[in-house]
């Protein structure tokens, strides 16, 4: 967006895991054969999942590409209604679960959690070549694009919330690995510069505040607004499109419907249902692109 242009529409890019990432996708692909194209924002925030999305959506194929390309991956279908949770995601969730209950408030959480993840790390370069070389390979391009993107970390050393841009100084893979680092085993902390970052979930759940000030808000929030934290921290969606609301923007959650949420616990980390997950996402999209145009198409 030009300087001094006007912050007109802001599409939100929330976590939720492998199986978040495709739905997304697939939402944003039937929303595009609908006739709304999302990638028109002035400003796409990405967390976690999310962020790879935003680098993926904005990094040249159409959302018809993207969509198809999941739908050829190659993954050992779930069996039974509802699939057993990933057990290294629960893993995770157990461990982090339980930074939260200690923790005092949003700002100990994230400090705990910094200590915790870079206790837990053996520094080993290899892992962070590694994660940095999977990640590269899930964007189609490495360059930051015209439109302007943010996506979120948090720095594990003093626990203070980040938001990467093209002018931050840090290239787009990194940025988007460092926001899908969760500190535990071999995803991080991811290490930019001597820094070493975390999962930007942990900013506040979806960061639909940084679209502050844009007159139309899109959030995609595979895990439906949903919060670990305690909701006296306020890290909430619920919150987050309060805030925005009492400023004057219009805003749209987008979530799964019921009939894929089993998928959106530890289960989202299962490449396994990112296929159910797309086609549920674009469905969702060709169903819902009348509703969404009304908010998305603002006066100019």
């Amino acid at each position: 967006m030009p300087p001094g242009a006007p912050a007109r529409r802001a599409l939100v890019l929330g976590g939720g895991g492998a199986a978040g990432n495709a739905w997304e996708i697939g939402l944003v692909a039937g929303l595009f054969a609908g006739g709304v194209d999302l990638r028109t924002a002035d400003l796409i925030v990405g967390t976690s999942a999310g962020a790879t999305a935003a680098a993926q959506l904005t990094g040249g194929p159409s959302p018809a590409d993207l969509h198809a390309a999941i739908l050829d991956e190659h993954w050992p279908v779930p069996t039974g209604p509802t699939p057993v949770p990933h057990a290294a995601a629960q893993t995770y969730l157990d461990w982090s679960d339980a930074i939260i209950a200690a923790s005092a408030d949003a700002s100990d959480m994230r400090r705990r959690l910094g200590e915790a993840s870079i206790s837990l790390s053996d520094g080993d370069a290899d892992d962070q070549r590694r994660w940095r070389e999977i990640v590269a390979r899930r964007l189609p391009a490495t360059s930051w694009p015209r439109q302007r993107v943010l996506i979120t970390a948090i720095d594990a050393d003093t626990g203070e919330p980040v938001a990467f841009d093209e002018e931050s100084g840090v290239d787009l893979v990194d940025a988007v690995a460092a926001s899908t680092s969760t500190g535990f085993g071999m995803t991080g902390p991811y290490v930019i510069g001597g820094r070493r970052f975390l999962d930007g979930g942990y900013r506040r759940s979806e960061n639909a505040d940084l679209a502050s000030g844009h007159e139309a808000v899109i959030v995609l929030a595979p895990f439906g607004g949903r919060s670990r934290m305690p909701a006296a921290w306020r890290m909430d969606l619920g919150t987050q499109k309060a805030e925005l609301l009492a400023e004057g923007s219009a805003v749209l959650t987008l979530v799964p419907p019921p009939e894929v949420r089993d998928i959106f616990d530890a289960n989202a980390a299962d490449p396994a249902n990112r296929r159910r997950a797309a086609e549920a996402g674009y469905a969702s999209g060709l169903r819902d692109a009348r509703s969404v145009e009304d908010v998305w198409e603002v006066p100019r």
